[in-house]
């Protein structure tokens, strides 16, 4: 055998390897980054009982599941949207360990994210079984059939997406101011106490005119590049996303409008939109809650959205540039929940409110049964993105970057929406809304807790 036809050989055998690995080949190179994309239908039809109400009509625009998959050397990475109020407890493992499998990967290495609309389901496994169990009525819209199938649909989308994985060679980050949009609820503070409270709507001028409040005006935006192209953009941004609701009309909202648009704008792009900790945070400065200021809303979002993705950089991408943590928490139950009390009322009381009593009694059995939240964070080079439970105030979000001001720190909260709202540990005594009994089901001590996680996957590693 002569040299030439032994080196050709080895040439081939290299690349049979590299084949057999579904590595891509590209200009006699082994690209080590891909990225799978996923998106599918998650509206509810007709009749289905989403957090308020039944769907009475179907609209223009749809809800979406949508995500992507990162391939490197390590076991993949799942970041998944959903265009719902929350996904709790058994729920939210079910979604997650159904799209680890289809991934090929581990649950902790997968995040799932509700967008928290109002006018959209909610999906809680563990409140389904309850209230079967208990053979209570009034809770339909526990009733998990869509959910199953809207996370069917998702693993197959995850699987059938990793088949056709496209080379990523650059990431970039970029922010943005957004501009009236966000605003402090908890704004009108007495004597240490929460008075009045603007909402994600108001018509009360003096809580109008007052100032903004604690807020975090950034939209950040984390893009994927093939080479020039851009095939993925991940942005997060601290706001409940309530326009208007209660119209039984499945609606992804301002922030699903804004998405939408820059889908247009870059129409083979995908665009996965995170809430980052908004639980303290709405537009009641800025929305009375008419009608057209939804795309009022949407136009705003969709500005800060297109200048972040326009200040993002494209940096050369490695396998080693990318890396995932997990450190699981046990956050602590409420003093005001008892199980063997809940139980008592859920036989004898309708169901009322989004966070229920079955909701309530749902996360007293996660805790009974010593279940752990994986706080997950996501490296990309210089950028950190950190996966949050619940519906966290916005401090949490603004401690992380303090933490961190070296790096480009990004936020999705409203994970596991087991705990409810989750607020800083001064925020219980201040009473309001957010902290009250009806409203989280956490003690004051989470924030020590989610705080010292927070550190640990933010600190430097050796």
């Amino acid at each position: 055998m002569n040299r030439a036809f032994a080196r050709l050989s080895v040439t081939f055998i290299i690349f049979l390897l590299c084949a057999g690995n579904s590595s891509h080949w590209a200009l006699g190179q082994v690209a080590l980054v891909r990225l799978a994309s996923f998106d599918v239908d998650a509206t509810p039809p007709l009749g289905i009982h989403m957090a308020y109400d039944p769907v009475r009509r179907l609209d223009e625009l749809s809800l979406r599941c949508r995500g992507v998959v990162l391939l490197s050397e390590d076991k993949p990475i799942v970041l998944c949207a959903v265009d719902w109020i929350g996904i709790a407890n058994e729920g939210y493992d079910t979604f997650r360990r159904e799209l680890a499998t289809a991934a090929e990967t581990e649950p902790n290495r997968v995040a799932v994210h509700a967008i928290h609309q109002h006018d959209a389901p909610g999906c809680d496994f563990t409140a389904e079984r309850l209230v079967n169990e208990m053979k209570v009525d009034g809770y339909p819209r526990f009733d998990g059939e869509f959910h199953r199938e809207v996370i069917q649909r998702a693993s197959d989308a995850v699987r059938a997406s990793i088949k056709q994985a496209v080379p990523v060679t650059h990431y970039g980050y970029g922010e943005a101011i957004v501009e009236q949009v966000a605003s402090n609820r908890r704004v009108e503070i007495k004597d240490g106490k929460v008075g009045r409270m603007r909402g994600s709507s108001s018509k009360i001028q003096e809580l109008i005119q007052l100032p903004e409040g604690v807020i975090d005006p950034v939209v950040s935006s984390l893009v994927f590049w093939n080479e020039s192209k851009p095939v993925a953009v991940i942005s997060s941004y601290a706001c409940h996303p309530q326009s208007y609701y209660r119209t039984g009309v499945p609606s992804p909202d301002f922030p699903g409008i804004a998405r939408f648009m820059r889908g247009q704008d870059l129409n083979d792009t995908l665009h996965v939109h995170f809430n980052g900790a908004g639980g303290n945070i709405a537009a009641g400065k800025y929305n009375d809650g008419s009608q057209p200021n939804r795309m009022i809303l949407a136009q705003r979002l969709y500005q800060g959205l297109k200048q972040a993705f326009e200040n993002a950089r494209p940096i050369p991408l490695e396998s080693e540039a990318i890396g995932w943590d997990s450190v699981p928490v046990r956050l602590p139950l409420a003093a005001h929940l008892n199980k063997h009390d809940l139980e008592t009322k859920m036989r004898a009381a309708p169901a009322r409110g989004y966070i229920s009593l079955a909701d309530q009694l749902a996360w007293c059995y996660r805790v009974e049964e010593g279940q752990a939240i994986d706080i997950t964070c996501l490296k990309i080079g210089s950028v950190r993105m950190l996966h949050m439970p619940g519906e966290l105030f916005v401090e949490y979000q603004l401690a992380a970057k303090k933490m961190r001001p070296d790096l480009r720190i990004m936020m999705a909260a409203y994970g596991d929406y087991g705990p409810g709202y989750i607020g800083t540990a001064v925020s219980y005594s201040e009473g309001g809304y957010e902290t009250a009994p009806t409203s989280s089901n956490v003690s004051p001590e989470s924030e020590s807790i989610l705080l010292d996680a927070m550190q640990s996957l933010l600190k430097p590693k050796d």
